[in-house]
């Protein structure tokens, strides 16, 4: 054989005796899992949990981003004494921030999921839900939530997170 003919028939061989690839899930079982990681999202803030938090994310350094409404927005600069001082309408931070915030808190922190859409191939899902963000009884803001995950050796984690926020424009009660 020429050793090309011969190079090209080893890489046939070498082809063919490669494990096949593994398969997708399918989607009821995909939809399934990810349920299941949006209650253990919830579960890990009700516990104050951090760990179990983190195990969620596939890096902690995702994208974790919030668009505040303008309306929010408007209302935060006008509580401060310079009006004129910045007020970002994009906030970023990091999982691990979140829910050490959610730790340090003397109150519960939990946060509701409703009208929860799942988009998946069984690789990769888009999560589309609206959220309330609760601190103990009152709701603190809401707005839509969006979630990037991915299918890993591990199970569904969340590559990225993206929500916007409605702050409540009602004063939390004072105790």
């Amino acid at each position: 054989m020429k050793p090309i003919l011969a190079t090209a028939a080893l890489g046939l061989a070498l082809f063919a005796a490669a494990a096949p690839p593994a398969l997708a899930e399918n989607p009821a079982e995909s939809r399934q899992k990810i349920e299941a990681v949006i209650k253990a999202f919830g579960k890990a803030m009700a516990d104050k949990d951090k760990e179990g938090f983190m195990r969620l994310f596939l890096r902690e350094d995702i994208t974790w981003v919030g668009v505040y409404t303008d309306g929010s927005v408007a209302r935060y600069r006008a509580s401060l004494k310079d009006p004129a001082q910045p007020s970002p309408k994009i906030q970023a931070a990091t999982p691990r921030k979140f829910i050490e915030s959610i730790a340090r808190a003397p109150e519960a922190r939990t946060e509701t999921f409703e009208n929860v859409r799942i988009d998946t191939d069984g690789e990769m899902a888009q999560v589309l839900f609206d959220y309330s963000f609760m601190v103990g009884d009152y709701r603190n803001n809401w707005g839509k939530e969006s979630w990037q995950m991915v299918r890993t050796e591990n199970g569904w984690k969340i590559a990225a997170v993206i929500w916007s926020a409605e702050e409540n424009p009602v004063p939390r009660p004072q105790k």
